[in-house]
């Protein structure tokens, strides 16, 4: 790694140095400072260069986030108390903090690690590849992604309501497709997607657009079947 490397990180269009010299925090305070929403840690991420590596910690206590390298080959999960190195030219920072949900992306000048194309495969917390979605089922994740996809940077998810009103669909019949989204991709070893009594609703919707966006399930270039979809349930 030369001396003079610096990572870059964008948000919401604006760039940020990273440089070697101290600890850049992300939350509430810090070189990044989000805003002001109550959901979020005051220190949530943490990126530093440690042992010739520069690194990314979860230093919150109730928030994760999903990371994964630009091309959306490889995604982890990073946990409270969790840290990864930072070894590919570009990496996706996804997470969200009560109904808000924030993408940062880092640029990496002198990576350490090149992703090659891979097979589906899990290891571990870690996805490989995306899961294969049906057409409707691809057409909620999007309906769910799709604030996010605009790319502001951050954005609400929708409702299960306004998902469906965006499709034309009954809510039941969004409810019904968006639990076997979610069961399609707890069994292919995404975390949080699983219900229980701990799991908000909103939650599960975040992390599934999480997931989707980081892996590039979804992108930008398909939002216009979004208004497809639904001229073709208006005439039907």
């Amino acid at each position: 790694m030369s001396e003079d490397s610096t990572l870059q990180l964008e948000f919401c269009g604006e760039w940020f140095p990273i440089t070697r010299d101290e600890p850049f925090y992300i939350g509430r305070e810090g070189a990044l400072e989000i805003d002001d929403n109550p959901y979020l840690h005051r220190r949530f991420l943490r990126i530093a260069f440690v042992e010739d590596l520069w690194w990314i910690e979860n230093v919150g206590a109730r928030l994760s986030a999903t990371l994964a390298d630009s091309e959306g080959n490889t995604q982890a999960w990073l946990a409270p108390g969790a840290r990864l190195p930072l070894v590919y030219a570009g990496t996706t920072i996804l997470f969200t903090a009560g109904p808000t949900t924030y993408e940062i992306n880092l640029v990496n000048p002198d990576p350490t690690f090149a992703p090659a194309k891979a097979e589906p495969v899990h290891v571990g917390d870690t996805t490989i590849g995306p899961v294969a979605l049906t057409e409707s089922q691809h057409l909620l994740v999007l309906a769910l992604a799709e604030p996010v996809l605009s790319g502001r940077g951050s954005a609400a998810i929708p409702t299960s309501a306004q998902a469906a009103e965006r499709l034309g669909w009954a809510l039941t019949k969004f409810n019904r497709k968006l639990d076997n989204v979610c069961d399609k991709l707890d069994r292919n070893g995404v975390r949080g997607l699983r219900g229980g009594p701990q799991q908000l609703a909103v939650n599960r919707r975040a992390r599934l657009v999480e997931h989707a966006v980081a892996s590039r399930i979804v992108s930008p270039d398909q939002l216009p079947g979004l208004d497809e979809e639904k001229a073709r349930n208006a005439s039907a």
